[in-house]
C-alpha cells in the first residue's frame, strides 16, 4: 500500500512540477489564436470549454488500455508501477501535450501531416500507413473489448448464452461508432463524453476506495521490483513496456491530441488538456494494477472462491496460494482464453455491489466504446487529408468510413489475443515515431529537445527488442534481441545527434 500511495503522490507531483516544465519549454502562448476559432467549421474546428475539451480527451485516449494493460502488466510485479509512474511523467504525457501543441500550431494537423512536416514526405507516407492501420486496429480492439464486457454482464438473459449476447453487442457498438464518426463532433462526443468521463472517474475513486477498505495484498516496491512476477516466465523488459502501454505511453494518443487541437480555445489551457489527460489516465492505471491483484491475492487465500470456480471455462485449477498466480488464473477464468472484463466486473461487483456494476456499464464500457469511435474518426480525417476530401458533407464522410468498418469488422474474427499484441506493438511504434518527429520540432525551434529525444532513445530499445525476441516477432533470444536494439537505438541517437551539430544554428522561424 505505501508503494501504491507513493505512486499517487508522484504522478500527481509529475504533472504540477515537470508538467511546467514542460509547458515553458514549449512555449504556449495565451494570445495566439488557436485554430478552433481562425478555422471554425462547425464539424471538427469547434470552440469548446476547456472543461469538457479535458474529458473528451481524457475518454479519446483512456478506452480499456490503462484498465485492462494494467490488469496484465501488474502480473510483472511492482515494477508495473515503476513503469506507469516513470512512464507516464516523462515520456505518455510529454508524449501528448507536445503532439497536441504541434498539431495546434500547425492548425489542427493530424499526426501523419505533423510527421511529414519535420520528417519529409516519405515518413509522411508510412506514418499515414502506420496510423490508418493502428487506429483500425484500436477501433476494433475497443469494439470487441466493450463488447465482452456488456456480454459478461447479460450473459443468459432471455435465454441467451455468451457467443448471442456477444454478437449482439458487437453489432450494437458498431452502429453507435458509425454514427459517431460521421456526426458534427458536438452532436454526440461533445454531449455524451463529459457523462461518461465523469463515471468513468468515478469508477475508479470507487475502486481506489476499495483498496484501503477490502482484504488482500498488495506488493511494495521492496519485494524484488525488477524479478519477473510473470506466472508465464515473461521477462520485465521490453514485454511490461508493452504491456502496460496506454497507462505509461501509448502511440494511439497521438491520433487524438490533434482532435482536441481543433477545439481548444487557449493555448494556456494545453497543458491540463494534454498532459493532464495522461496523468489522470496513468493514476486510472495504477489504480486497477493495485485493485487487480490485490483482488487476486483475496481471491487465492485459501483458494479461489467458488463462485470464481464456477466461472472458469473448464474450473480454475486448484487452491492457489500465490497472488500472481491466481491473478492470472482470473484472467483466463472467463472463457475465451485472456478475459481481463471478467475480472473488471468481479471487481465493480464484489466492491461495489449494484451501483458498481452500473459504474461499470458507463465507465469501463464506455471509456472502449468512446475511444474506438474516436479511432475511427481519426482514421477518416487522416484519409480526408490524404486524398483532399472536405468533410462537411455527410456523404463525404460516409464514402470514408464505410470501407473502414468494414475492414474492422473483418478484424473481430481474429483471436483476441493476437491482435491486442500486434495492436500493441504497433501502438508503442507510432509513440516512438512521434517522439522522434518532436524532438526535431523543438530542435528547430532552438529548444531544449531532450525531453523528447531521450524518451524516442528509450522507446526505440522497447519495440524493436520486442518485435526481435516476441512470439508474434520474429522469435529471437531474449539477450541477443536486447542486444540489437540497443545497437539500432544508439545508432538513430548518434544520427540525431550528427544533424543536430551539422545543422547547428539552422532554427526555423518560431512562428508556427
Amino acid at each position: 500500500m505505501i508503494t501504491f500511495i507513493i505512486a499517487l503522490i508522484a504522478l500527481v507531483l509529475g504533472f504540477l512540477l515537470y508538467g511546467a516544465f514542460v509547458e515553458r519549454t514549449f512555449g504556449a502562448e495565451p494570445a495566439r489564436e488557436t485554430p478552433s476559432y481562425r478555422l471554425q467549421d462547425g464539424a471538427d474546428y469547434i470552440p469548446m470549454p476547456t472543461w469538457r475539451v479535458y474529458l473528451i480527451q481524457f475518454l479519446n485516449i483512456a478506452g480499456t488500455g490503462p484498465i485492462f494493460g494494467a490488469i496484465m502488466g501488474i502480473l510483472f510485479g511492482p515494477s508495473a508501477y515503476l513503469w506507469i509512474v516513470f512512464g507516464c511523467i516523462f515520456m505518455g504525457a510529454v508524449h501528448d501535450y507536445l503532439c497536441g501543441m504541434i498539431s495546434l500550431r500547425q492548425d489542427g494537423a493530424s499526426l501523419p501531416e505533423i510527421v511529414g512536416n519535420e520528417l519529409g514526405s516519405v515518413a509522411r507516407q508510412g506514418m499515414r500507413v502506420l496510423s490508418i492501420l493502428l487506429l483500425i486496429g484500436v477501433g476494433t480492439v475497443f469494439v470487441t473489448t466493450s463488447a465482452g464486457l456488456l456480454s459478461t454482464m447479460t450473459n443468459n438473459v432471455w435465454g441467451m448464452d455468451l457467443t448471442m449476447w456477444r454478437w449482439i453487442w458487437i453489432g450494437c457498438v458498431f452502429l453507435y461508432c458509425m454514427l459517431a464518426t460521421l456526426l458534427p463532433i458536438d452532436t454526440l462526443i461533445g454531449r455524451l463524453y463529459p457523462l461518461f468521463g465523469a463515471a468513468l472517474l468515478i469508477m475508479a475513486v470507487g475502486v481506489g476506495y476499495g483498496l484501503f477498505t477490502q482484504n488482500g495484498w498488495m506488493p511494495e516496491i521492496t519485494n524484488h521490483p525488477f524479478t519477473s512476477h510473470h506466472p508465464k516466465g515473461l521477462p520485465i523488459f521490453p514485454f511490461l513496456c508493452i504491456t502496460i502501454a496506454c497507462g505509461a505511453i501509448s502511440g494511439f494518443h497521438a491520433t487524438q491530441s490533434p482532435l482536441m487541437s481543433r477545439c481548444l480555445k487557449n493555448e494556456r489551457r494545453g497543458r491540463l488538456v494534454f498532459y493532464g489527460a495522461m496523468i489522470t489516465e496513468g493514476i486510472v492505471a495504477l489504480i486497477w494494477a493495485a485493485a487487480a491483484i490485490k483482488f487476486a491475492a483475496a481471491a487465492a487465500v485459501p483458494s479461489l472462491s467458488p463462485e470464481i470456480i464456477a466461472g472458469g471455462q473448464h474450473g480454475a485449477p486448484g487452491p492457489l496460494r500465490e497472488p500472481f498466480h491466481a491473478l492470472n488464473a482470473l484472467l483466463n477464468a472467463g472463457g475465451n482464453g485472456t478475459n481481463p472484463a471478467f475480472i473488471v466486473n468481479l471487481i465493480c461487483r464484489t466492491w461495489m455491489g449494484r451501483i458498481g456494476a452500473l459504474l461499470a456499464v458507463l465507465g469501463v464500457v464506455a471509456a472502449p466504446i468512446t475511444s474506438g469511435d474516436t479511432a475511427y474518426r481519426s482514421a477518416r480525417l487522416i484519409i480526408a487529408d490524404i486524398l483532399h476530401i472536405g468533410q462537411k458533407k455527410v456523404w463525404s464522410r460516409l464514402a470514408i468510413a464505410l470501407p473502414l468498418f468494414a475492414i474492422s469488422a473483418a478484424l473481430v474474427f481474429v483471436d483476441f489475443d493476437i491482435l491486442w499484441r500486434y495492436f500493441a506493438w504497433t501502438n508503442q511504434t507510432l509513440a516512438t515515431c512521434f517522439l522522434w518527429t518532436a524532438a526535431v520540432w523543438l530542435r528547430r525551434k532552438g529548444r531544449n529537445y531532450w525531453i523528447a529525444f531521450l524518451p524516442a532513445v528509450f522507446m526505440t530499445l522497447v519495440v524493436t527488442s520486442y518485435i526481435l525476441a516476441a512470439p508474434e516477432g520474429f522469435q529471437l533470444p531474449h539477450t541477443p534481441s536486447l542486444i540489437a536494439g540497443a545497437l539500432f537505438a544508439l545508432s538513430l541517437a548518434v544520427w540525431f545527434m550528427y544533424v543536430c551539430v551539422k545543422y547547428k544554428g539552422n532554427e526555423l522561424d518560431s512562428s508556427r
